[in-house]
């Protein structure tokens, strides 16, 4: 069987059939479980962002369960088809994305940590914060946090990396002043509107300035990794950050 080589990792990770195909089993897992642990009270279990999107379909008269879901997928496999890549894809290259993930998780939980010790340091009055969630009492509530992160990883990634940023940068580049400054413009907007989307809303959390400042940060990263490492590795790495911090870890 022939390996995988460095470049050949380097670009096959970055494209929409390898993404589409590194998510599936965590978008399955998600829509799946939502409905299977949620029932009738599934738009509870639901992240913001799939509640977001789902409500602007409704709003137009689109509002079919199965429909966010099939638009990721029928969108990247468009985005593929258009650009006519191959569509070979391997398992050194899935478990490369898997393990590049897991590396971009950790750091961005190492960055948090620090961003919060900086935070302490200048006195800032962080009372009544928690920087990660208090693992629940019972096996059925930790499945449905746990799928709200997975697909918060994933949903957040489609509207404001696959959807808003690439659009951001394709208006910004109208104006001729702004054109050089599009892209880094085009990130610091859309991780401004990232974060500030947590705090909006009825069911938004209240506004914290660590929380508004360390998603702004994150938002301005997994815009990075976006145009360096493609969608997949993105969303894989958001999602399996929220499921560390939101499961694996306990507020001391």
């Amino acid at each position: 069987m022939k390996r995988t080589s460095k470049s050949e990792y380097w670009q096959q990770s970055r494209l929409p059939w390898p993404s589409l195909v590194f998510l599936m089993p965590m978008l399955f897992a998600y829509e799946v479980g939502v409905i299977w642990v949620g029932g009738p009270n599934a738009a509870q279990i639901r992240s913001g962002a799939d509640v977001w999107l789902r409500g602007g379909l409704e709003a137009i008269g689109l509002g079919v369960g199965w429909l966010p879901p099939l638009m990721v997928v029928v969108g990247l496999l468009t985005w593929q088809w258009i650009e006519r890549h191959s569509w070979r894809v391997s398992a050194e290259t899935l478990a490369g994305m898997f393990a590049e993930s897991v590396v971009f998780a950790f750091l961005l939980l190492l960055l948090g940590q620090l961003q919060s010790r900086v935070f302490s340091l200048a006195e800032t009055n962080l009372s009544g914060m928690h920087c990660v969630a208090v693992l629940t009492p019972t096996e059925a509530v930790t499945f449905a946090r746990a799928l709200g992160y997975v697909g918060a990883g994933i949903y957040e990634e489609v509207l404001f990396r696959l959807a808003l940023l690439p659009a951001s940068i394709a208006l910004l580049r109208q104006s001729v002043m702004l054109r050089a400054w599009a892209t880094p413009l085009a990130v610091l907007v859309t991780s401004l509107l990232f974060s500030a989307a947590h705090h909006a809303g009825p069911s938004g959390e209240p506004f914290d300035l660590f929380r508004f400042c360390f998603r702004t940060l994150a938002g301005g990263i997994f815009a990075g990794l976006f145009v360096l490492r493609g969608f997949g590795i993105t969303a894989g790495s958001h999602a399996l950050y929220d499921l560390l911090v939101g499961v694996l870890l306990v507020d001391a």
